[in-house]
């Protein structure tokens, strides 16, 4: 078993070093693991029962993960683009998709309407990676291939409700399509009621612990006991846990959720990938290899086709619109986690043999999609296909939304320098583990959330980059205020940092870390006390200026150590 174990992760290590070096996404690593280690090449391991009970905990966490994406405020924000943009590539991709499918295979109508819109999904991980490292996410581009995204994962909740009418022999459009829209309907408001009057004071009690532990198991149990409130009702467990995310979503614990959900989400996400790379058949996926070729390249060109028509009509300039169109021409997550789902239902809307077919197609589209973006930008630069202009600039508005200062810690210090930002307009956000403090804070029209500052991906989440202005340290523990000094240099090393320091020795030691400023609070209430003294004794402002300037000098060098540091 050790030496199993030891060819299996190195195997892992291997494959994602290599295809990061590619620029795709290590969940293909562990699919690609997955099979290296089945029982079909190394037969390291068997698909066991444990094996699949793990693949379907992260199924389950992939559903939250989308579903905490799915926040309301930011659907208001990006309606137009989302439901505009977004509605007309999923209906144009399955529009030409659906003949085509009907033509070649024996699937009944409704099987080629369901294999349509999945396909019509795409990669939300790896197109968001993809983004990220060619640094356009922040371009117009990059927004509307962000909210065709956001519109796809937002579709899954029909798609998932209607999973149980696939599995029927009979269909009643009419019928069905309002049956689906009303069912969800119900569930978007069902998350609206259920997350403010329920979850929100759940989560507090739980906040007040401050323990972490605590914290992520009853974010476990809100995603179990939905899915078994979905699996009661007879829908997909896979909605459960998407819904348990867009509940916690509309919550002012979202940043630190996704933050501590993360590496748990992506460990058994790693379980699900594996798993399903041993359920492959290679010997029959080996025997339809020209099926699954012709696959790959219909989906890559019919998708490629169908969103660059969409993007003209849209006015988009031809070559974001090739862009876009390359980077969604891909299957996506959603597919395989919809085949996966069919399957452990037991839902035999398509043959099982199909199915593998159908998952060989997705998951080679995805491998393929970053090598085709590089021979497009290959053929861009050179100038035979498009000239090599630059991608537009992101619109100032959406700009202005981003906070250019970070107050980490909203106590009495903290609060103060959030009113002196209010009034010169200047946005910020204010972060804190004190939930008393945050629901204040927001009570009184604060812009502050729940979160550690000691968490980088936290930080990220909530706007903090190398182009903030500056970061607000107003904790009142020496030592969180050094962890979080570090965590925000390891985000954004050249930020400004300015930070409160109870004593000249905090300060000294927060300044070594390459705080901008720290301010010793005894220290300077002593100089506004004695500043008040020596006024009242008649010794002039400006001299008493002078003075404070020079004690201040050199970081307080004139002033001694104290005989105690009470107050």
């Amino acid at each position: 078993m050790s030496l199993s174990l030891l060819i299996f992760f190195a195997v892992v290590f291997v494959f994602v070093c290599m295809l990061r070096v590619a620029r795709i996404g290590a969940l293909v690593a562990f699919l690609l693991a997955g099979i290296i280690s089945g029982p079909y090449v190394l037969n390291l391991f068997q698909l066991t029962d444990t094996w699949t009970f793990l693949g379907d905990l992260g199924i389950l966490f992939l559903w939250f993960t989308l579903g905490l994406e799915i926040n309301m405020k930011r659907l208001w924000n990006m309606r137009r683009t989302i439901f505009g943009f977004g509605a007309a590539q999923v209906l144009m991709v399955a529009v030409m998709l659906f003949p085509i499918l009907f033509g070649i295979t024996s699937w009944t109508i409704m099987g080629c309407i369901m294999v349509s819109l999945l396909l019509a999904m795409s990669s939300t991980s790896e197109d968001m990676q993809l983004l990220i490292d060619r640094n356009q996410l922040n371009t117009n581009m990059g927004r509307q291939t962000f909210s065709i995204l956001l519109f796809q994962d937002l579709l899954s909740i029909p798609l998932l409700a209607m999973l149980p009418v696939f599995a029927g022999k009979s269909f009643n459009l009419g019928a069905t399509a309002i049956d689906i829209f009303v069912l969800s309907a119900a569930l978007i408001l069902g998350v609206v009621i259920v997350g403010r009057f329920i979850l929100n004071p759940l989560m507090k009690l739980v906040a007040k612990l401050k323990s972490k532990e605590a914290f992520l198991l009853a974010i476990m149990l809100n995603i179990t006991a939905w899915a078994i409130v979905m699996d009661l009702i007879g829908l997909p467990v896979g909605l459960g846990a998407f819904l348990a995310g867009m509940l916690l979503s509309e919550t002012i614990y979202r940043h630190q959720i996704s933050a501590d959900i993360s590496p748990y989400s992506m460990l058994f996400l790693a379980f699900f990938f594996i798993s399903l790379g041993m359920s492959l058949n290679l010997p029959f996926l080996g025997q339809s290899w020209y099926i699954i070729l012709a696959g790959v390249l219909g989906l890559l060109v019919v998708k490629f086709i169908a969103i660059f028509m969409v993007a003209r009509v849209r006015n988009v300039p031809a070559p974001e619109a090739a862009t876009i169109a390359l980077v969604l021409a891909q299957g996506g997550e959603f597919g395989l986690l919809m085949l996966q789902t069919m399957k452990t239902s037991g839902i035999d809307a398509l043959p099982q043999m199909h199915q593998e077919i159908l998952t060989a197609i997705i998951i080679l589209s995805i491998m393929l999609t970053p090598i085709v973006l590089a021979v497009f930008d290959l053929l861009r630069k050179s100038g035979k296909l498009f000239s090599n202009q630059p991608l537009s600039k992101p619109e100032s508005k959406e700009d202005e939304q981003k906070p250019e200062v970070i107050i980490c810690g909203f106590g009495r210090v903290g609060q103060i320098v959030a009113q002196l930002l209010t009034s010169e307009n200047i946005p910020y956000v204010a972060i804190d583990l004190d939930v008393n403090a945050v629901m204040l804070g927001r009570e009184r029209g604060f812009n502050v959330v729940y979160g550690d500052t000691r968490n980088a991906d936290v930080l990220r989440d909530l706007g903090l980059t190398r182009r903030t202005r500056a970061v607000v340290v107003a904790l009142d523990n020496a030592a969180n205020a050094s962890n979080t000094v570090l965590t925000v240099r390891g985000v954004a090393p050249k930020v400004k940092i300015f930070a409160r320091a109870r004593n000249l020795a905090d300060s000294k030691a927060l300044l070594k870390l390459g705080v901008a400023e720290a301010q010793p609070e005894t220290i300077e209430s002593s100089f506004f006390l004695g500043y008040g003294v020596l006024t009242h004794l008649g010794i002039s402002e400006n001299k008493i200026d002078n003075l404070l300037d020079e004690m201040r000098a050199d970081n307080y060098a004139l002033i001694d150590t104290p005989v105690s540091d009470a107050q």
